[in-house]
């Protein structure tokens, strides 16, 4: 079981809100509106990770190692909603969110492939630590450049904690279930890896995941300003091509540890990606397209 050990590592760095955060340290001239309200979008959106931890437990009930790690994962993910909450409780309290508009973001995501999901939001936690470490750059304001430094941290170790369960899939079961994984991974990371490619921001929250609730199916759909996440990354924090590629290459740079082959560009994770579909439908048949899943 990987739970304990991870359980046992990251309770060795959590951090405390009220004696990690240097709240002392506000300056308000250094906080602008428009700054403040971006806060508010993104506490909205970290309080999604709790129909996401729904949906994982969900899909994942004959992996208990795993559902239980959620625990670890959940409660950071809504720490960090916590911590913004709070920040613009004592600082800019008339855009704490309301119950009503953290509510509204909890809906049923359908079932996908656990394993594309699983690679999906590692990917997902890649470049939420990179949005966040750009955040902290773009911000003027002490105390929430603290905040967003801190928890890009913590994504960056849930990156390495699905990382781990991803190592542990592709050495459980037989050749063909091996394959399917691996299939999984190289399509969903080739997908993640080629952002750049889209006018889209490729995250779980802002991907679709109800048919039934089609357009309005992502978390960010569900936000106050649904459009926000686009000009916060294209104007605001300057997520540009450079940034992109950072997390294009961390990504490749994991996945050519996971699968023991070298992937310098997105080419040579897809060719990658074709090679192993076509190992797995000597095996049984299978559709090599693209599963946009969360």
């Amino acid at each position: 079981m990987l739970y304990p050990e991870l359980f046992k590592s990251m309770e060795t760095v959590r951090w405390n809100m009220s004696a990690d955060i240097p709240w002392d340290d506000f300056d308000a001239s250094k906080l602008t509106d428009e700054q403040a309200y971006t806060i508010k979008m993104n506490a909205i959106t970290e309080w999604a990770a709790l129909p996401a931890t729904e949906m994982f437990l969900r899909d994942n009930r004959d992996d208990s190692d795993f559902c239980a790690f959620m625990s670890i994962w959940f409660f950071e993910e809504q720490k960090h909603s916590l911590v913004l909450i709070e920040y613009l409780r004592r600082f800019r309290p008339e855009l704490v969110p309301t119950e009503e508009e953290l509510h509204k973001v909890r809906f049923d995501f359908d079932p996908a492939p656990a394993m594309e999901t699983l690679m999906l939001h590692f990917c997902g936690e890649v470049r939420l630590n990179h949005w966040y470490r750009r955040a902290a750059e773009w911000h003027t304001e002490p105390v929430i450049q603290a905040i967003y430094k801190i928890i890009a941290q913590d994504e960056a170790r849930h990156a390495g904690a699905y990382l781990r369960y991803m190592r542990r899939a592709l050495q459980i079961g037989q050749e063909d279930r091996s394959l399917e994984t691996r299939a999984a991974f190289a399509r969903i990371g080739v997908l993640m890896a080629s952002a750049h490619r889209t006018a889209q921001a490729l995250h779980p929250t802002n991907l679709h995941v109800n048919k039934e609730m089609y357009p309005e199916d992502t978390v960010q759909s569900k936000l106050p300003s649904p459009g926000w996440l686009e000009n916060w990354l294209d104007n605001q924090i300057r997520f540009d091509k450079e940034w992109e590629s950072r997390v294009s290459d961390r990504i490749l740079h994991n996945m050519s540890l996971l699968m023991g082959t070298p992937f310098n560009t997105v080419q040579d994770l897809n060719r990658y990606r074709k090679e192993v579909a076509r190992e797995l439908s000597k095996l049984q048949p299978q559709s090599d397209d693209i599963v946009v899943a969360r």
